[in-house]
């Protein structure tokens, strides 16, 4: 699904030693010589000078959206991580956009591929098909819809386009839970387990009617078939690690020394964080809660430390924390830097691309099913 240049004309190793400065006058001369051909996606959880660098800044689904929709994009830099390029490739190159641009594909680069994701990685293909194959022997998977969050692989979205199921973003969870819901009565939701329940709890779905499935567990993701007859969603055992490290006791802290603070989370946080939360909401959503409070509002906010301090930054008159007492980042997203980027786009420039994500055909027509079922309860 991934395909890199062999023989680059640029080895990476001699752009590490180089300054800040001299990187960014470099990635500054390849933006000049492709032009708006060129777009550079950064994530909000990506390092400052990154973002710096960036056409564009916001969540995964919306970047990539943002950049398919560009008439004259022919190459995408996606400051992410890997499951945000393929969603990046699958869009710029559907159909009617390759139609609209004479056959021509945009090419997406991800700068360093080992930039993935601990939630995605949590839950393989063969898993899931293994899963899907167990749960067909105790309850009928015709009344059951599979709901990937958009933090998954390209072949989990395909899965789910396959099987009559949707993507959802962590800002349209219920909906696409409600439309699930709508076509079964059960749902299998993966690889979130926090989103997941957290979601479901709010529609007044039980933590009986809600078994996690185990992919490591010797028989029936560690559930007994009782259990599973009695199921509305299926959880999946997985995670992100970045919220999955904020704990009651964090909220506890910061209730007892700012008395009045609000506690703003992200609903990838556990139960036991999200539940004692005063807001939460989406990365776009906690940016947009905290650019309209009034000045002089306290928050402590429970998602990832770089987009936590960049709002400290560009909201000095508000008091903003860190919803931790340790750092609490994602490492893999932190892969990616100015050496990275401007080795990529140098490489691009001349003529020798790297680290291209090019998702196969079959793959990308399927998640884009699921992706397009997504678009219908926005």
């Amino acid at each position: 699904m991934t395909t890199a240049t062999l023989s680059p004309k640029f080895e990476l190793q001699p752009y590490k030693s180089l300054e800040n400065d001299a990187l960014e006058a470099r990635i500054q001369a390849v933006r000049e010589q492709l032009g708006s051909q060129l777009m550079i996606l950064g994530h909000h959880y990506q390092q400052d000078e990154v973002i710096a660098q960036s056409d564009l800044r916001g969540d995964s689904y919306l970047l990539s959206q943002r950049a398919a929709d560009s008439t004259d994009c022919r190459h995408i830099a996606f400051c992410g991580v890997h499951f945000m390029a393929e969603t990046a490739d699958i869009l710029a190159n559907r159909p009617d956009k390759v139609a609209e641009r004479d056959g021509e594909r945009v090419g997406v680069y991800l700068p360093d591929l080992a930039a993935g994701c601990s939630m995605a990685d949590m839950a393989a293909i063969d898993q899931i098909e293994d899963a899907w194959d167990q749960l067909s022997e105790v309850i009928d998977t015709d009344d059951l819809t599979p709901v990937t969050y958009i933090n998954s692989a390209a072949s989990l979205k395909a899965f789910v386009g396959r099987h009559g199921g949707i993507v959802c973003t962590s800002s349209n969870a219920r909906a696409a839970i409600e439309w699930a819901f709508a076509r079964t009565s059960r749902v299998m939701f993966f690889p979130d387990q926090h989103l997941g329940r957290n979601t479901a709890l709010g529609m007044d779905i039980t933590d009986e009617k809600m078994p996690v499935w185990d992919p490591f567990a010797d028989d029936l993701g560690g559930n007994t078939e009782e259990v599973l007859t009695q199921s509305k969603v299926l959880l999946w055992k997985g995670h992100c690690s970045v919220h999955q490290m904020f704990r009651p006791e964090h909220v506890a802290l910061f209730r007892d020394k700012y008395p009045g603070i609000k506690i703003l989370v992200h609903p990838e946080c556990p139960r036991e964080v999200f539940e004692l939360a005063d807001e939460y909401g989406s990365t776009g959503k906690i940016i947009q809660q905290v650019e309209a409070a009034p000045p002089g509002s306290q928050w402590a906010i429970g998602t990832e430390l770089h987009l936590v301090n960049r709002l400290k930054q560009e909201h000095p008159e508000q008091e903003i924390h860190f919803l931790s007492p340790v750092v609490c980042m994602c490492a893999t997203m932190y892969r990616i830097d100015l050496a990275h980027l401007c080795w990529t786009l140098e490489n691009l420039a001349a003529g020798t691309p790297v680290n291209m994500i090019e998702v196969d055909e079959e793959t990308a027509k399927w998640s884009l099913v699921a992706l397009e079922r997504m678009l219908e309860v926005r």
